[in-house]
């Protein structure tokens, strides 16, 4: 990026645009979570879908260059810089979302104070952590002027199962809950990591071909072709699991679960489910499946697009299809928050709802911009350090000291 005439430009851009971010955060914790458009019905909207949707874009980066190594996949090896680097972006703009939406961050002292290791949210946090720590270490041993390999190997050994177990634990946040019958699904795991591996594998070749593009990294035709035959088998393996869980959903044809997926299909989140199946699955695997498309680096970046698009309206629809129909049998509903006066000191909710309803605001939107322009930023700050040539020619005149000492 440093060799192109707008390169100023984009990262000016990108400061803006994550200036307006931290700005619209700023605002939020002045004036509260009643800026966004959640409310008691739909208690996690754009920020924990964001969330998601990048622990598996992170999960799925780690997965590809730690198994390069446990597995000997020579061809793999050589992305396992770019990956860990983007890996560890993706996991800090996955913890950044959660601060952001805890609406408090002072509050994230309580898990120190009184940690509750029985409740799903704890394992989380401690996972990420973990993970967070094994992205920097992992990165740390690969930048070193002497690497050493037997370190390496260690650190991929512990990376793998830990990328699949964040992914993992992040779902039981949703499968775990008896009380949505839309998450509480054994399947709710595999289908995390397999969407983290489409996803994660489908940006790392996007990000691939545009450190090539831009001269910070040289990436052979013949990687791209294999890592889009990696790509396609995952997208099935994600397809099948989906099949699966609205198979089991369907063919009982209990009323609780036929809620659920008539809103999935038809439905207010219908867009987001045939989105998930014709961009992140369909299109990608008619296209993918033959190898003469997977030569094609314009298609296969093309297809990749889709997948993540599809990823993402998986997340959508998943996330607010179990929020729409809260589970209220027996009462009157779910408050809304207002009230009225019954007399001097007696309110009662003047409200009441039993469908939930969502959507974003401004306000969340330009935060989430300017935490995606501050992750951009940040992976582009990191690629010239670690991948440039300038980089690895100090590195390499570091190594050449160290041997001849």
């Amino acid at each position: 990026m440093n060799n192109k005439p707008n390169s100023k430009v984009w990262f000016v851009l990108l400061s803006l645009l994550s200036l307006m971010g931290i700005g619209a955060w700023g605002y939020q914790l002045v004036n509260g979570l009643g800026v966004t458009g959640m409310n008691n019905v739909v208690s996690w909207g754009l920020y924990i879908t964001m969330f998601m949707f990048f622990v598996g874009l992170s999960a799925g980066g780690l997965i590809v260059s730690s198994s390069a190594t446990v597995f000997n996949i020579p061809a793999f090896k050589v992305v396992a810089k770019p990956a860990v680097i983007l890996s560890t972006v993706c996991i800090i703009l996955a913890g950044a979302f959660i601060i952001i939406d805890i609406g408090s961050p002072e509050r994230l002292f309580n898990l120190l104070l009184h940690p509750q290791f029985g409740s799903p949210l704890m394992w989380d946090v401690v996972i990420i952590t973990l993970y967070l720590a094994i992205n920097v270490g992992y990165l740390y041993l690969m930048t070193r002027p002497n690497p050493e390999q037997h370190k390496l190997t260690i650190m991929s050994r512990i990376a793998l199962p830990v990328a699949i177990l964040v992914h993992s634990v992040t779902a039981w946040i949703f499968g775990l809950q008896i009380a949505r019958e839309g998450w509480h699904n054994a399947l709710m795991a595999p289908l995390f990591v397999a969407s983290a591996l489409d996803s994660g594998l489908a940006l790392l070749i996007i990000v691939l071909l545009l450190l090539d593009l831009f001269n910070l990294f040289k990436v052979e035709k013949k990687l791209i072709t294999s890592l889009a035959g990696l790509l396609v088998t995952c997208v099935a393996v994600d397809a099948f699991f989906i099949f699966s869980e609205v198979l089991t959903a369907l063919y009982p044809g209990e009323d609780s679960a036929m809620h659920i997926l008539n809103e999935m299909v038809k439905g207010s989140t219908a867009p987001f489910f045939w989105g998930e199946i014709i961009l992140g699955f369909v299109i990608p695997l008619a296209l993918l499946m033959f190898r003469k498309n997977r030569e094609n680096t314009k298609i296969v970046v093309f297809s990749s697009v889709l997948v993540i698009i599809g990823v993402l309206c998986k997340r959508v629809w998943l996330l607010f299809t179990s929020f729409i129909h809260p589970n209220v049998t027996g009462a009157p509903g779910v408050t809304i928050g207002r009230y009225t006066s019954s007399g001097d000191s007696i309110h009662t909710p003047s409200i009441w709802t039993t469908q939930g309803q969502y959507l974003p605001t401004i306000i969340e939107g330009i935060i989430v911009i300017g935490m995606l322009a501050l992750g951009i930023l940040l992976f582009s700050i990191l690629a010239r350090m670690i991948l440039s040539e300038r980089a690895l020619n100090t590195q390499n005149q570091l190594q050449k000291q160290v041997h001849g000492k």
